[in-house]
């Protein structure tokens, strides 16, 4: 699958009656009546939907007499997987670049000497990089005009 024939089959499952379809299709080969049987839409409606799930390379189809059988096609569902699997190992290489440096992205470390434990835990000083917390709450929020956020009693 190319590039846009993945970005068409993302597309496709979009929509949620193609991806129960694609669940149905996922337990066992179907003809378009056993699909129609199984949800709240028409054949024709069913058919409309596997047209969109065959052009994105999602399903196929055979004949069996007069009827059509589809099935889930493990190229284009391949091509699914391998993006999200590349989209989860850069994930993963970007959390563990975070937990090796020590530090997240755009974050500062704030210095537990610099927490006022009193109403609401707002900081009175600076984190460990000497930056002035005095305007944000325990956790680092300020509000829209950049003063630390209050408590509700």
């Amino acid at each position: 699958m190319v590039a846009n024939e993945v970005r068409t089959a993302w597309e496709a499952l979009g929509d949620p009656t193609r991806r129960a379809i694609v669940a149905c299709l996922a337990e066992r080969p179907r003809a378009v009546g056993e699909i129609a049987d199984e949800l709240p839409i028409t054949r024709p409606a069913v058919s409309q939907h596997l047209k969109v799930l065959k052009d994105a390379g999602l399903v196929t189809d055979r004949a069996a007499g007069t009827r059509r059988v589809y099935r889930l096609s493990p190229e284009g569902l391949g091509a699914l997987r391998d993006q999200l699997d590349t989209f989860w190992h850069r994930a993963l290489d970007g959390y563990r670049d975070v937990a090796e440096s020590g530090s997240a992205v755009g974050s500062t470390a704030v210095d537990s000497t610099a927490v006022d434990s009193t109403a609401g835990g707002s900081t009175t000083g600076r984190d460990t990089s000497g930056q002035d917390t005095s305007g944000q709450d325990a956790a680092g929020r300020q509000d829209i005009a950049g003063q630390p956020t209050e408590e509700i009693p």
